[in-house]
Protein backbone atom coordinates (compact mmCIF):
# COMPACT_ATOMS: atom_id res chain seq x y z
CA UNK A 1 0.00 0.00 0.00
CA UNK A 2 1.43 3.17 -1.03
CA UNK A 3 1.57 6.24 1.90
CA UNK A 4 -0.86 8.91 1.33
CA UNK A 5 2.07 10.95 -0.24
CA UNK A 6 2.89 9.03 -3.15
CA UNK A 7 -0.86 8.10 -3.42
CA UNK A 8 -1.99 11.71 -4.01
CA UNK A 9 0.89 12.41 -6.63
CA UNK A 10 -1.38 9.08 -8.31
CA UNK A 11 -4.12 10.80 -7.91
CA UNK A 12 -3.12 14.07 -9.57
CA UNK A 13 -1.44 12.24 -12.28
CA UNK A 14 -4.49 10.76 -12.99
CA UNK A 15 -7.05 13.88 -12.49
CA UNK A 16 -5.33 15.25 -15.57
CA UNK A 17 -7.71 18.09 -15.81
CA UNK A 18 -7.14 18.99 -12.27
CA UNK A 19 -10.53 19.36 -10.84
CA UNK A 20 -9.83 17.34 -7.91
CA UNK A 21 -11.84 13.92 -9.46
CA UNK A 22 -10.76 10.98 -11.60
CA UNK A 23 -13.77 10.71 -14.19
CA UNK A 24 -13.83 7.13 -16.63
CA UNK A 25 -12.46 8.75 -19.31
CA UNK A 26 -9.51 9.79 -17.34
CA UNK A 27 -9.45 6.67 -15.67
CA UNK A 28 -9.28 5.02 -19.07
CA UNK A 29 -6.75 6.70 -20.31
CA UNK A 30 -4.18 6.29 -17.39
CA UNK A 31 -4.65 2.76 -17.50
CA UNK A 32 -3.65 2.88 -21.46
CA UNK A 33 -0.69 4.80 -20.44
CA UNK A 34 0.15 3.39 -17.28
CA UNK A 35 -0.38 -0.41 -17.02
CA UNK A 36 -0.63 -0.62 -20.96
CA UNK A 37 -4.49 -1.70 -20.86
CA UNK A 38 -6.84 -1.24 -23.35
CA UNK A 39 -9.96 -0.95 -22.25
CA UNK A 40 -13.66 0.70 -23.36
CA UNK A 41 -14.85 3.78 -21.18
CA UNK A 42 -17.59 1.65 -20.57
CA UNK A 43 -15.48 -0.43 -18.40
CA UNK A 44 -13.95 2.06 -16.89
CA UNK A 45 -17.10 3.32 -15.64
CA UNK A 46 -17.80 -0.39 -13.85
CA UNK A 47 -14.62 0.24 -12.10
CA UNK A 48 -15.14 4.10 -11.21
CA UNK A 49 -18.60 3.04 -10.22
CA UNK A 50 -17.20 0.06 -7.99
CA UNK A 51 -15.00 2.59 -6.14
CA UNK A 52 -17.65 5.35 -5.93
CA UNK A 53 -18.43 5.41 -2.64
CA UNK A 54 -20.92 8.66 -2.94
CA UNK A 55 -22.76 8.06 -6.21
CA UNK A 56 -21.31 10.73 -8.18
CA UNK A 57 -19.82 8.89 -11.14
CA UNK A 58 -16.55 10.28 -10.42
CA UNK A 59 -13.61 9.65 -7.73
CA UNK A 60 -12.55 11.87 -5.13
CA UNK A 61 -9.22 11.22 -3.62
CA UNK A 62 -10.87 9.94 -0.33
CA UNK A 63 -12.50 7.41 -2.36
CA UNK A 64 -9.33 6.58 -4.15
CA UNK A 65 -7.47 6.19 -1.11
CA UNK A 66 -10.02 4.28 0.50
CA UNK A 67 -10.04 1.98 -2.48
CA UNK A 68 -5.89 1.66 -2.27
CA UNK A 69 -5.12 1.47 1.51
CA UNK A 70 -8.04 -1.94 1.37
Amino acid sequence: MPDIEEARKQFERIDTDGDGVITAAEFKTALAQEGDWNVTEAVAEVIIKTRDLNGDKVLSFDEFWTYLSK
